[in-house]
Parts: structure tokens; C-alpha cells; sequence
């Protein structure tokens, strides 16, 4: 899909196919590992150890390895380099045989897989140049991904048993590898090596919000990625049902990131990422109150098209305006970090803590942590370079 008049053009399907496989790893592998290890025997508290791995390694990892991307340039090195040893180390499924084990090849795999996303994202706003716009027409190939996996694995899983699991991981790693491999490099990323000092733009005030708001609306969805099919289930919805609401979620995103574009030109970054957070706050009290109303609950689902779909792709273009070229990829890295990583991790404990509370509960402190990050953010979104 190359874009006419501009010297780096658009590789839109083979950047496509990369987010459909990354994505496709997250939807074929993470809503089952629970029941893989449940079914080695593994008691809950070590499933819950184990599962917290990848979390943790996120906070970390990007950060370590983006500031090689942004030191050598070399990015899609970086990439390959993780989609090749996060695959050796998913091998070791195949072998461990306790937890301790299973651990140490959790911490290998997430590790290098934690690197390659946010060296991808660079890649992507490089050829898109000055039209960072159409980085959701890109991505929402990956929120289909997500939707093929997870439920081509449930099929897979009921039909053959949930020991294809380790095989299922295995093939996608695989064509993660693969898709990197086709991804060509953009120009204007050659010989890049003076890194920006992250310190130093950390330290803005834009910048600061932007990742505290960040931190507090994952930290709200923490509530929803720990507990929502529980929460679900003790109203009496059955498993089907369960995973249509999920997927009405996702799809409502994919619309999301079709449209995004368009969305972003005619209203801005900074009106978007407001209007997002409002709508979470919305969203995870009608979750938590009108749950038994199928209607509410469909619209709160259809809500994810803001609080993860607008939020993200207007997230992406922050980075990118309040970054340099240099630390695009420490930018990145850092967002996910702070965000998915450590709001996530300490989302899914807050709600693991008051969860004896009541459901309602747990809703309603996402909600005012939502409430909370969009009023550091109505004042700390103020910059220049977020106005349109």
C-alpha cells in the first residue's frame, strides 16, 4: 500500500501481518494458559505467580531493549533478534516440569517478547511519516488477529485437548518470526545513533500526566483483564455467553482502529484522550451496577473502542509527538511499561485485594481511577504539540 509522493513507502501488508501475528500470540495463547497449567497439576496461587511473570518482565524489558534499538538504530535487529530467542525460550515448555522450571522459561520467552512490540511501533510511525494518522488502519489488524486466535484455539482446545497448547505457541512464535524477517527497513531510521536523553523529557509536564494517566486507566482494566468472566459468571451468564461479550469488546475495537484516522484529524489527540477517559470511568460502573441488564452491558462492551482502542492509537501518536525521532523506541517502551506493565500488575492486585468487597466494588474503584486520570489529565494535557 505505498503512498504516493513519499520517498519511504508504506509496506501496509506485511506491517499488517506482523500485528496480526503478535496480537494473534496474545488471543491464541494468554486466555488459556490458566487452564494449561491447571491441567499439569499446578495449584492456583502458583497459576497466579507464573501468570504475573510476563507482567513484571514487561516493566523492565521494553525499556532495557529499546535503549539498545535507540543506541545502534538498528530496530528491526532488535525485533528478529527477539522473535528468535523469545521462540528458543518457549521451548522449554516441552521439557519443564516444575513450577520453578516453568517459571525460568516464563521469565526467557516474555523477556525477548517484551522487546519487539514497541521497536515496531517506531517502525511503523517511519513509514507513515506525515501521515501518523492511518496507524490504526495498520493496527486493527492485530485486534483481528486477537479475535482469529482466540477463538480458533478454544475450537482447537475442545477438539484435540489442552496439550496442543505448548504446539499452538510454538506456530505462532513461529510466523512472528517470519512476518519480522519481511519487514523492510525505512530510510530515514539508517545510521540513526544519537539517543535523547529520556531523562530529560520525562521530566515535562505533558509527559508526566500522559504516563500517570496511562498508569491509572490500565491499572482500572485490571479490574476487567482478572475478573470480568468471574464477575460474569457469578450473575449466572454461561461460558458462551461470556466469550461473545468478550469479543464484543474487541470488535467494537477493531471498528475503533478502522475509522481511528479520521476520528484523530477531526477531533485531536488531546480530545481524544479525554474523551476516553471519561468514557472508562462510564464504562466500568455500568459493568459494575447494571451487569444483569444484557443491553448495558453490550454498550459498556462497545465502550472498549475508547478505552483501549481511541486511548492506544492517540497514546501512539503522543509518544511520537513528545519524543524525538531518537527516543521513539525509549518512549514506547517506556508508555508499555509504565502503563501495561506496571498499572496492569498493580490493577490486577488492587482488584485481587477487594474483590471480597463485592464485584460493585472493585467496578466502582475503577471507575474513580479512571475519574482520577482524566483530571491530572485535563490539566496536564495542555501542551502545544497535543492540541490538534
Amino acid at each position: 500500500m505505498p503512498v504516493a509522493g513519499q520517498s519511504n513507502p508504506i509496506p501496509y501488508w506485511r506491517l499488517s501481518g506482523f500485528y496480526f501475528f503478535y496480537f494473534a500470540l496474545l488471543g491464541g495463547l494468554y486466555p488459556y494458559w490458566s487452564l494449561y497449567l491447571d491441567a499439569r497439576g499446578l495449584s492456583p496461587e502458583q497459576i497466579g505467580a507464573l501468570l504475573a511473570i510476563p507482567l513484571v518482565t514487561k516493566i523492565a524489558a521494553p525499556n532495557l531493549w529499546s535503549w539498545l534499538a535507540d543506541a545502534s538504530g538498528r530496530r528491526l535487529g532488535v525485533i528478529r533478534l527477539g522473535a528468535l530467542l523469545a521462540l528458543a525460550c518457549f521451548t522449554g515448555v516441552f521439557f519443564a516440569q516444575s513450577p520453578l522450571q516453568l517459571a525460568l522459561v516464563l521469565i526467557g520467552y516474555s523477556f525477548f517478547w517484551n522487546a519487539v512490540l514497541p521497536q515496531c511501533e517506531v517502525i511503523t510511525l517511519g513509514f507513515l511519516g506525515s501521515r501518523p494518522e492511518r496507524y490504526s488502519r495498520i493496527r486493527l489488524w492485530g485486534s483481528v488477529g486477537f479475535i482469529a486466535a482466540v477463538v480458533g484455539a478454544g475450537y482447537s482446545f475442545d477438539a484435540w485437548g489442552i496439550e496442543l497448547f505448548p504446539v499452538l505457541g510454538m506456530a505462532l512464535l513461529a510466523a512472528i518470526l517470519v512476518s519480522s524477517l519481511l519487514v523492510p527497513r525505512p530510510h530515514d531510521l539508517d545510521g540513526e545513533r544519537r539517543r535523547q536523553p529520556l531523562l530529560l523529557v520525562v521530566r515535562q509536564p505533558a509527559v508526566i500526566s500522559f504516563l500517570l494517566s496511562g498508569l491509572l486507566l490500565q491499572a482500572a482494566h485490571g479490574a476487567y483483564y482478572s475478573f470480568f468472566s468471574l464477575h460474569l459468571q457469578d450473575i449466572g451468564y454461561g461460558r458462551t455467553a461470556i466469550g461473545l461479550l468478550w469479543s464484543v469488546g474487541v470488535a467494537a475495537e477493531v471498528l475503533m482502529f478502522a475509522v481511528m484516522h479520521r476520528v484523530l484529524l477531526r477531533f485531536g489527540v488531546r480530545t481524544l484522550l479525554l474523551a476516553s477517559l471519561g468514557l472508562a470511568a462510564l464504562r466500568w460502573w455500568l459493568i459494575g451496577h447494571f451487569s444483569d441488564w444484557v443491553v448495558l452491558l453490550v454498550i459498556a462492551q462497545t465502550l472498549h473502542a475508547f478505552t483501549f482502542g481511541s486511548y492506544h492509537a492517540a497514546g501512539i501518536e503522543t509518544v511520537r509527538r513528545l519524543f524525538e525521532s531518537s527516543g521513539q523506541a525509549g518512549g514506547q517502551a517506556l508508555y508499555g511499561a509504565v502503563s501495561f506493565g506496571l498499572g496492569g500488575a498493580l490493577g490486577s492486585w488492587i482488584a485481587g485485594q477487594l474483590w471480597w468487597l463485592g464485584s460493585a466494588v472493585v467496578f466502582d474503584v475503577a471507575a474513580l481511577l479512571s475519574a482520577l486520570a482524566l483530571a491530572i489529565s485535563w490539566y496536564g494535557f495542555r501542551d502545544p504539540r497535543l492540541r490538534d
